[in-house]
């Protein structure tokens, strides 16, 4: 598991491997019932606090993303597809606020980023 940690980012560290292991187990990188690291392995990888990487693990479970199982490990829950549904469209949802506010910045009108958004829409599939 290839998680990295900016320090220029906006985030919060442990926010930081939040968002990366969703989007690994949202992508299908991680399986449901795949072992995650150990709260010590991954701090000492990554060269950051247990305590941090016990708040994003904390924050994951909470969210449905892993379960915890007492004296063997976080894993990879049993993916719900309404949660996963929910989730990507909560991602994609911020990803368009950032681009409506980039293109209100920028004297963009709606027509001509409906029109943009259609085009690259199209353009991927």
């Amino acid at each position: 598991m290839d998680l990295f940690i900016s320090n220029s980012s906006g985030l919060p560290i442990y926010e930081q491997l939040v968002v990366q292991i969703k989007n690994l187990i949202l992508g299908g990188q991680l399986q449901e019932g795949e072992m995650l690291p150990s709260l010590r392995s991954l701090a000492k990888d990554l060269r950051i606090s247990v305590i941090t990487t016990k708040r994003a693990y904390d924050d994951l479970e909470r969210a449905g993303f892993i379960e915890t199982v007492a004296g063997k490990g976080c894993f990879v829950s049993k993916r719900d597809p309404e949660l996963a549904r929910e989730s990507q469209l909560k991602r994609v949802e911020d990803a368009l606020l950032k681009a409506i506010e980039e293109a209100r910045y920028g004297g963009i009108g709606y027509e001509e980023l409906a029109e943009m958004l259609q085009l690259m829409y199209e353009e991927k599939w």
